[in-house]
């Protein structure tokens, strides 16, 4: 989407002295916000929501600035129960949403057509290694 910058991969987090890892980081200029992606390959848990609200309390209060808008997460996991969801999110007070996600075992044909192949990869390393 428009205006997002990339923050980081496993975004370090240092709370009180132990240190703790964001999945992915990211920053929306004009949402003027930050966007904390947590990765899962199970279901979605209760318990992931208490993770997520203490990433975005720690985001918020390490990363924002006065001018930056509360965080928002997003737990992304293999499949969901609705109403088990609902529970989880009911008495959170921060923004923070789930969702699933689907794997493919090739790319869409309209990124095939326009991302180098594996093969044109390895022949522009081996150029630039000469």
């Amino acid at each position: 989407g428009k205006g997002y910058a990339f923050v980081g991969e496993e975004h370090a987090l240092t709370v009180g002295t132990k240190s703790y890892a964001v999945d992915l980081l990211f920053y929306n200029f004009i949402l003027r916000r930050f966007i904390a992606i947590d990765l899962k390959r199970l279901d979605f848990k209760p318990e992931y929501t208490g993770k997520m609200n203490f990433y975005l309390s720690a985001v918020d209060a390490q990363l924002c600035r006065n001018e930056d808008n509360q965080s928002v997460g997003i737990v992304l996991c293999k499949d969901k129960d609705d109403l088990v969801v609902e529970f989880a999110l009911r008495d959170i007070h921060k923004p923070m949403g789930v969702a699933t996600y689907r794997t493919t075992s090739g790319l869409p044909k309209q990124l095939v057509r326009v991302l180098p192949s594996v093969q044109e990869l390895k022949r522009q390393l081996q150029t630039k290694r000469i």
